[in-house]
């Protein structure tokens, strides 16, 4: 049973909450004493409270970058003014959505679950200025992209952006494709350049163009040279492949296994990126398949030679997806075609 001074108290700190404050009797001929208490209570929401939009962008910010600092200078702000943001919106909700204490930053349960609603009112209100200027691919564009595409798209891609639709001001984030899914999932990103399908719901995928696979040997390799490969000349091949979690490593192991090949295995050998893997194969170590948009780029740096699949050659399909819930998804449409346009205007 609640006793009646615990009663009194709340009573005290819920009338503080209001604005108001209790009078306490005192003796006849003394002076009343007014009791103020000052209380915050979390999981008690106004319902009359509306977040602004800078109180959204502070907690989306935080909860992007898991750091005060780095998410102040991100917005352009004092990190008092951030902190301050936060905690009105936290106050209002009566929820806390960040955790933070001197080593680490955390969002909170409450906050995982609203982050995606903030981004979405964010966005609707970005879109809403853009539509009021005529101009949807407008302002930040935060842009994930996989290892494999970013260094062969990204010289062309951003100065065709540039050119097309100046108002645009990408962020690029490079990232293994589960992590972009991630990014796109809780609103980090807008949207992604990554292989197809990814088959993730919720996610929008438009696919973008089809690029081959081109075996990369040593010098004077028994399979350099050769127009007429078939996926089953890699058996017993020492195949050198890039690091677990990339895209590209899984795209040419499942095309060993329809073909049933086996290749050897090269020791411990791992990369995380295209460039070390076909040094490995100038080396000496191995051959690998590399994407169609590398080949120019990364044969130019060592004594190595190429090799052609026969049609229809495997490959992969690249990509734009975009959340589903998105209020623009006819700039991202847009963005496709720019993509697509920039593609087969000339080699990426």
């Amino acid at each position: 049973m609640v006793s009646r001074a615990m009663r009194i108290s709340s009573w005290v700190g819920l009338l503080a909450l209001c604005g108001k404050a209790p009078h306490r009797s005192s003796p006849k001929g003394s002076r009343k004493v007014k009791v103020i208490s000052r209380t915050t209570l979390i999981g008690v929401t106004d319902q009359t409270y509306q977040p602004t939009l800078s109180q959204l962008r502070a907690f989306v910010a935080i909860a992007e970058y898991r750091h005060f600092g780095t998410a102040a200078a991100r917005l352009n702000v004092s990190q008092p003014t951030l902190s301050q943001a936060l905690a009105a919106l936290e106050n209002g909700l009566g929820l806390q959505l960040i955790e933070r204490s001197t080593r680490r930053v955390l969002v909170t349960a409450a906050g995982k679950r609203l982050l995606p609603q903030a981004m979405a009112t964010l966005e609707a209100a970005d879109r809403f200025v853009a539509t009021a200027t005529g101009d949807g691919l407008s302002g930040a564009l935060r842009m994930g992209i996989i290892p494999t595409v970013a260094p062969y798209v990204l010289p062309t891609l951003l100065p065709e952006l540039r050119a097309k639709v100046p108002a645009l001001v990408p962020q690029v984030i490079e990232d293994q494709t589960a992590r972009l899914l991630d990014g796109l999932r809780t609103g980090v990103l807008d949207v992604a350049l990554l292989a197809l399908p990814t088959e993730t719901p919720g996610i929008v995928e438009i696919p973008l163009y089809t690029e081959e696979f081109v075996l990369v040997t040593p010098r004077g390799h028994e399979l350099a040279g050769r127009t007429d490969l078939v996926p089953g000349v890699l058996d017993a091949q020492p195949l050198l492949l890039l690091d677990e979690g990339h895209c590209l490593r899984d795209q040419t192991l499942d095309l060993c296994r329809s073909a049933d090949a086996h290749p050897a295995a090269v020791g411990d050998t791992r990369a995380a990126s295209l460039a070390t893997v076909v040094q490995c194969v100038a080396g000496g170590l191995g051959v690998t398949l590399i994407p169609e948009m590398a080949v120019a780029a990364e044969t130019a740096r060592g004594t190595l030679d190429t090799a052609h699949f026969a049609g229809p050659a495997p490959g992969r399909t690249l990509g734009l997806a975009f959340r589903a819930s998105t209020a623009r998804k006819e700039d991202y449409q847009k963005l496709a075609e720019i993509i697509r346009d920039q593609r087969s205007a000339g080699p990426a």
